[in-house]
């Protein structure tokens, strides 16, 4: 007997869906900062055992849209309880029931599985956990409400047994050897992105993109080029930083993760671009794959 399905993690920007995406798979698929909206895709990291596939997809946290690459991130959201065979709902002790009401309202029509997940529960105590429970019964009575802290393992391995018990028999969706659906390109621009997140402060990191110009690989190394872009003249600089230095930062450091990631050694050479209005721009979206079509 072979069980496969979709499991999709959903909730509110810095809940760490991403930090559960990570140890779930047992790969860093997604990139997980202090900051909030740091995933803008929908992406997909498939664990498999001899008996087993589940493909997990993390998701942007779910907001109410001020501009297009919002919009296109709550599709993305929204996308993932339309193809769930187990939904993973992740909040935390501080948030409240009655935030985004109408995205709830839509987890509370589905008819498979849904798993509410108290993350980060190493900050409250007992009695404040126990209230929050209780509050999500009352909000969503469908589901089941697990605490857990991603950070610490905690309530992990029962998580993942619970999942394989949801999961329907199935044949694997996905080859054996398959551990997500994005290409290599795909990962070098989030790892740079996460560099822009770290180390760039206020609107600077939201307002950049990373597109790959160019990918070579040979037996030993891998050569790439990317472009940051962003909105203004003004954030081009901020990038670049005096004589280069910042930019030389962001660059070293996600040459050393790309080299951990890929095994191999790596030539990154970065350059800075402006694309202006693009978080507004249809074209834009389109360009730096954001069409959920």
């Amino acid at each position: 007997m072979h069980k496969s399905g979709f499991v999709n993690i959903v909730g509110n920007p810095n809940v760490g869906k991403s930090t559960l995406m990570n140890l779930l798979v047992g790969e860093r698929i997604s990139i997980a900062t202090f900051k909030a909206q740091t995933t803008r895709h929908r992406i997909m990291g498939i664990l498999n055992t001899p008996d087993v596939q589940i493909c997990f997809s993390d998701t942007p946290g779910v907001l109410r849209p001020s501009y297009k690459l919002q919009e296109q991130m709550l599709q993305f959201s929204e996308s993932a309880l339309d193809d769930a065979d187990v939904l993973l709902y992740v909040t935390d002790p501080v948030e409240t029931p009655d935030k985004n009401a109408s995205f709830l309202a839509k987890v509370a029509a589905l008819k498979v599985p849904v798993l509410v997940l108290v993350n980060k529960i190493d900050l409250t105590d007992q009695a404040a956990l126990a209230g929050k429970v209780e509050a999500w019964h009352r909000v969503l009575p469908q589901a089941e409400v697990m605490p857990i802290s991603a950070k610490h393992r905690f309530g992990i391995d029962t998580l993942l047994r619970r999942i394989v018990e949801l999961l329907p028999e199935a044949p694997p969706y996905f080859d054996k050897d398959s551990w997500t659906d994005k290409p290599a390109r795909f990962f070098v621009a989030e790892i740079v992105r996460e560099k822009i997140l770290l180390y760039y402060d206020k609107e600077i990191p939201y307002s950049a993109e990373v597109a790959v110009e160019s990918f070579k690989e040979s037996r030993g190394s891998i050569h790439i080029e990317a472009v940051i872009y962003v909105e203004r003249d003004s954030q081009k600089g901020i990038i670049i930083g005096h004589q280069g230095v910042a930019l030389k930062r962001v660059g070293t450091e996600a040459r050393r993760d790309l080299e951990r990631f890929f095994g191999k050694s790596i030539v990154l050479r970065l350059f800075v671009k402006v694309d202006r209005g693009w978080r507004s721009s249809e074209r834009a979206m389109k360009h730096y794959g954001y069409d959920p079509q």
